[in-house]
């Protein structure tokens, strides 16, 4: 099941690559290293920055954890190489598009 996902979420960030301008991978390698690095910053990293800006994100009602799904995508640009997000703009919506497909794909496999 681990591995699946894995296999679907490499899949969605190519089609993240596809839909939205700025965001480019140079192979499917690239994009499964991703998959992998996005995980792991989103275990370890992103509960400890959702911590930090709790304030702002109680003011905002949560809309402010779509600009730290944003720094996320964008952090994991920086970290593989082969994975290329132009500006912030592009690892913002880029981060957006790739929630929603991954929010519809999840649905599907835990319904069961």
């Amino acid at each position: 099941m681990i591995f699946l996902r894995w296999i679907l979420n490499t899949l969605v960030l190519l089609m993240v690559a596809y839909i939205v301008p700025g965001v480019s991978f140079t192979g499917f390698w690239a994009a499964l290293i991703t998959s992998v690095v996005l995980g792991l910053l989103n275990a370890l990293i992103r509960p400890l920055i959702l911590l930090l800006t709790l304030p702002i994100n109680l003011l905002t009602l949560g809309i402010f954890t779509l600009v730290i799904n944003g720094f996320m995508f964008w952090l994991a640009s920086s970290i593989v190489k082969g994975f290329d997000i132009t500006d912030f703009a592009a690892a913002f919506w880029g981060a957006v598009v790739y929630a929603a497909i991954t929010m519809i794909i999840n649905y599907f496999l835990e319904k069961k």
